[in-house]
């Protein structure tokens, strides 16, 4: 399988690429993304072979469907690391919250959080083409609190690879922040901005970009390359557990195979929602993908009225930080998707350059065809969270948006899979001041709390973090990152 551009070509790039050459160097012309030219087409023979398969299974078949030249070997041992998940059978388990309404737990890996599920094996995948080639590699990274601790943890002392993480020094939680600070490889760098996650994710595409710091890696001959979303291959392995969930309700019952389901994502960059489009486009029965935003709502906004619009938009700080974003980078291939590359590219820069673009009415009704969206304000998910919980189950603030996004989004007699994106423990003092009405709790006591109330262990990982020594102090002004991330180098 070859990749092409969202922006269409320019003359200092190849028309197309390999699955290992758009992974290593993940900007396409224009500023523009890299997304497969073609896609596989799974029907329901497909959905039949494999349910009764592994995780595993159906992961390997799954990417050898999209034939990346990536040896099976390195697939295979990528893919093995979901063996460290709580359960190493069923990494992602799908849970009956109610009739019809189902919670895909995404966050059973080494973090408590969703980008386990891809960073984890795409670690491994980068880590030995990097190795193969006998070069070296600056992995950036920019996070709004769990990309950053699944990039580093995928990729601590791993050979040909050096790490930059970027994170809103006020944006996270304490729990993400400690994840981030306290891991300890020399191969590692974490630096708080003075900002939010839009100017990190910011610098992070103009670095990518930039042909003066390009050749300043050059002459320390080191190549360049980055963990967040805007590489497909995050986005590869985010297919994968869509269709697992799916296969999940016709195991439980709740569907048979050609029936359509919706899946209902909280969605902040718009990766993990992209992973389901293309499974959708791939042949998987959805009725609908549901965007469930917080009060940063630019997704809800263009999916109801077709306007992008980012002029004099604040970035609000809510209970579900890590869906505080205002550019979500994954939208642009949705638009490629449906518009093609000269529409995306005018698209685009008009969002670069006037911070809006709208939709004709047309392109509006492809785009509600596929999507449709609500979103929740705080108080709202806190109450999500409380009801939810006295009718059994214990859930995080990202994942309560879901929940109003279903109330008004979905049709009842149609299965929904929310997508729960992150563990109770990552977001403690929200859900202890939802449970209790404990307001200001530090994590750690909230974390106790919440596991007395809901008589659940906080797991280990986790609990280690409030006694390990902090590693990484620096905080700085955004516009100092380049010379920082020089200086570590």
């Amino acid at each position: 399988m070859n990749f092409i551009q969202t922006r269409g070509c320019d003359e200092n790039k190849l028309a197309s690429v390999t699955f290992s050459q758009a992974i290593l160097s993940p900007i396409a012309s224009f500023g523009g993304l890299y997304v497969p030219e073609s896609l596989p087409e799974l029907g329901n023979e497909f959905l039949n072979k494999h349910l009764n398969s592994s995780y595993k299974e159906l992961a390997s078949d799954l990417l050898s469907r999209f034939e990346i030249d990536i040896e099976q070997s390195v697939i295979d041992e990528a893919l093995n690391l979901y063996d460290k998940f709580d359960d190493s059978k069923n990494p992602v388990p799908v849970v009956k919250v109610k009739e019809n309404l189902f919670v895909s737990e995404l966050y059973h890996g080494p973090t408590r959080a969703f980008k386990d599920m891809a960073l984890q094996p795409f670690g491994k995948i980068l880590s030995s083409v990097a190795q193969k080639r006998d070069e070296n590699y600056l992995i950036l990274a920019a996070t709004s609190g769990d990309t950053g601790p699944a990039a580093l943890e995928t990729f601590k002392n791993q050979k040909n690879i050096k790490v930059v993480c970027m994170y809103p020094a006020n944006g996270t939680s304490d729990v993400q922040r400690l994840q981030m600070v306290t891991e300890e490889a020399s191969n590692l760098k974490v630096i708080g901005i003075k900002g939010n996650f839009d100017d990190a994710q910011s610098a992070l595409k103009n670095l990518l970009s930039s042909p003066s710091f390009d050749a300043t890696l050059k002459e320390k001959h080191i190549s360049l390359s980055a963990a967040n979303s805007v590489n497909f291959g995050r986005i590869i392995f985010q297919i994968i557990y869509h269709i697992h969930n799916y296969l999940e309700l016709v195991r439980q019952n709740a569907a048979k195979i050609g029936d359509k389901v919706y899946l209902n994502v909280p969605s902040g960059n718009f990766g993990n929602v992209l992973g389901g489009y293309y499974a959708m486009l791939m042949g998987l029965p959805v009725e609908k993908l549901i965007i469930a935003s917080n009060e940063n709502n630019i997704l809800t906004r263009l999916i109801q009225t077709g306007v992008y619009d980012m002029r004099d938009q604040e970035l609000i700080l809510t209970t579900s930080p890590a869906m505080d974003i205002l550019k979500s980078s994954n939208v642009e291939r949705v638009l490629y998707g449906l518009y093609g590359a000269d529409r995306t590219k005018e698209l685009m820069h008009d969002l670069d350059t006037k911070k809006i673009y709208t939709l004709t009415q047309e392109e509006l009704i492809k785009l509600q065809e596929i999507f449709v969206a609500d979103y929740c304000k705080d108080a709202e998910g806190k109450e999500y969270i409380k009801n939810t919980f006295n009718e059994g189950y214990l859930m995080d603030p990202h994942t309560a948006t879901c929940f109003k996004a279903y109330e008004t989004c979905a049709t009842k007699d149609i299965p929904t899979i929310i997508y729960s994106t992150a563990e109770w423990t990552k977001f403690s003092p929200v859900i202890a001041n939802a449970l209790t009405g404990e307001e200001d709790a530090q994590d750690i006591v909230a974390l106790e709390s919440i596991s007395k109330t809901a008589n659940v262990e906080i797991p280990s990982m986790i609990n280690e973090l409030f006694s390990k020594k902090i590693i990484h102090d620096t905080v700085i002004e955004k516009e100092n990152i380049e010379e920082e991330i020089l200086k570590f180098l």
